[in-house]
């Protein structure tokens, strides 16, 4: 363990975890490098229901969604002790935001309420401001389910990794549309909507290592899609489906996340109603993903599953009942062994820098 002279840890990493309404803002954690423990070190409620966050490239900023019905999101400096919140949040035009991602100079955002991805763009100093014109696109299109697909209701929006494309995941008109990013204005264009299984109700991608495929976790029926990425074209092709719930699960299940590890070997998705964990071996180069295990959450209805960069814990944000619970990773199986959990009320994302 690296401590300075008082005791405390400086192994550079920290947590930052968000929460929904009700919940604890963004609360500061320490990380403790050869556990994987979480200790609370301040909270801000300085943005409200704070339900997703990201950090930028350089680590300096903070970013959070306000999961609100006007819908905001804000940027911190993480320069201090604490983040510090560098201007009022900006809005975003529309409902909800669930998701972010900054790229290109601009804070994307997923609007789940409304069914949009709006384009902030960034001051010099990194703080989002409200949306040009173009810069929010509206989603069109519904799905099978009547109690959660008569509308669209964008979930996710990421950059692909050439950083050429952004990639919307709506999960109420079971698709994920490809789109163009001016840098300049933020006007963003669909050039496709790829289909994914209808009734699936996909929620969140995540890449491949490689960048080769990604991976989207539906919400509506557990399992993940494995799709090829052709970062040439922007082309997702749809390649399968794996179940993420063993059979005998707990039905309704909703899985929220999808986690890999940077070798590429194993992935891990969080399962809500089943309350566990399901390990993948992500076999034949990341094409076919096998079902190793599910192991508990440590916790009621996890929303969201974080890996810590340097690969050896991952982390559950067990919203219901108000906790992160950590988890040391087998590096040969993949299975991870709980160790612990920090309280948190509401928790909902978790995230690391230094």
């Amino acid at each position: 363990m690296s401590v300075n002279g008082a005791g405390r840890n400086v192994s550079g990493w920290r947590a930052y975890i968000g929460s929904t309404a009700g919940g604890a803002g963004v609360v500061t954690a320490e990380f403790a490098p050869e556990s994987g423990a979480l200790k609370e070190l301040a909270r801000t409620d300085a943005v409200t229901s704070p339900s997703y966050l990201a950090v930028s490239a350089d680590s300096r900023l903070l970013y959070a969604v306000s999961e609100t019905p006007d819908g905001a999101a804000g940027a911190f400096s993480l320069a201090g002790e604490r983040p510090e919140l560098l201007a009022p949040p900006a809005p975003v035009h529309g409902s909800a935001p669930t998701h972010l991602t900054p790229h290109a100079g601009h804070l994307l955002t997923a609007n789940y309420r409304s069914g949009s991805v709006s384009a902030l763009p960034l001051r010099a100093d990194g703080a989002p401001t409200e949306p040009g014109p173009g810069g929010v696109l509206q989603h069109h299109g519904s799905g099978p389910n009547p109690d959660r697909q008569t509308g669209p209701h964008a979930h996710a929006v990421v950059a692909d990794p050439s950083g050429r494309w952004v990639l919307s995941v709506d999960l109420g008109t079971d698709s994920v549309r490809v789109c163009d990013i001016d840098p300049g204005s933020g006007e963003l264009v669909m050039r496709r909507e790829i289909a994914m299984r209808a009734g699936s109700g996909p929620r969140h991608l995540r890449f491949h290592p490689r960048g080769h495929l990604a991976y989207v976790i539906n919400e509506l029926d557990p399992a993940v899609t494995t799709c090829r990425w052709d970062a040439v074209r922007g082309l997702l092709t749809p390649l399968g489906e794996t179940p993420v719930l063993p059979e005998g699960g707990v039905t309704p299940t909703l899985p929220s996340e999808f986690v890999v590890s940077a070798d590429g070997r194993f992935g891990w998705a969080a399962n809500r109603g089943d309350d566990s964990i399901a390990v993948l071996a992500l076999e034949e180069d990341g094409e076919a993903p096998r079902l190793v295990t599910t192991v508990p959450s440590g916790g009621d209805w996890p929303r969201d599953l974080a890996l810590h960069p340097e690969g050896r814990y991952l982390y559950a944000a067990n919203e219901r009942s108000g906790d992160v619970t950590w988890f040391a990773v087998d590096a040969d199986t993949g299975i991870p062994e709980r160790g612990g959990s920090l309280p948190v009320p509401s928790a909902s994302c978790v995230v690391f820098a230094r």
